[in-house]
């Protein structure tokens, strides 16, 4: 039976990028896009996308890379993840609950989470943003739509019980809800990326190619 690599011990001396990843099953995934492009096409357009962009950022040496996975056991069983990085499950809730409890199973030491639907996302931004968190206890990466496409903490300050809470997801409320949950942390801004939620994104990113 096929195992995933699972995480026997974090190294604090490092920064962990974990990437959340959803299994690309047609019909949950990129439903807003679906309803647009077409589920299968808006299907495998995800699972190309979520390749492109672990090859892309786990080969760099800077940080460590995990996946973090849903649902929590078809992912953490799945062939379709590169069988050597490491994988974390998601957790239930919402996205704000999900991220706490990747936040929490990567302590102690600084971890950064991104989307897998980033097209053009670089190792520059990630390096910027490793380097940022040495200043700051949270950092934010912005997205146009009122959202945002990173997430940083370093564990330096403990998550409070609001951190993540009341937040607007999916809306252009997210990325100011989250800052007013996060109030206890000095929190840095880094640069606006685009994600993908639809067929305009889709088309209005140079990054993009179905």
């Amino acid at each position: 039976m096929f195992n995933a690599s699972r995480i026997t011990s974090v190294r604090t001396d490092r920064t962990r990028l974990v990437i959340l990843v959803k299994e690309p099953v047609p019909g949950t995934v990129k439903t807003r896009l679906a309803k647009e492009l077409g589920t299968i096409d808006a299907t495998k357009w995800y699972r190309n996308e979520c390749r492109k962009t672990i090859n892309r950022l786990a080969r760099d040496p800077r940080w460590d890379t995990y996946l973090a996975v849903s649902p929590d056991h078809t992912g953490m069983t799945s062939r379709i993840w590169p069988a050597q990085i490491p994988r974390i499950a998601q957790g239930s809730g919402d996205l704000g609950n999900r991220m706490k409890h990747v936040f929490q199973q990567m302590l102690p030491g600084s971890t950064l989470i991104i989307g897998s639907d980033i097209p053009g996302i670089k190792t520059t931004q990630i390096a910027t943003a490793v380097r940022a968190m040495q200043k700051y206890d949270a950092y934010l990466g912005p997205s146009p739509d009122g959202g945002f496409w990173l997430i940083g903490y370093t564990g330096r300050t403990s998550l409070s019980s609001k951190a993540l809470e009341n937040v607007r997801w999916s809306t252009e409320f997210a990325m100011d809800d989250t800052i007013n949950s996060l109030k206890q942390f000095s929190l840095g801004i880094g640069e606006i990326m685009s994600d993908v939620d639809n067929l305009a994104d889709l088309y209005n990113n140079p990054h993009t190619r179905l």
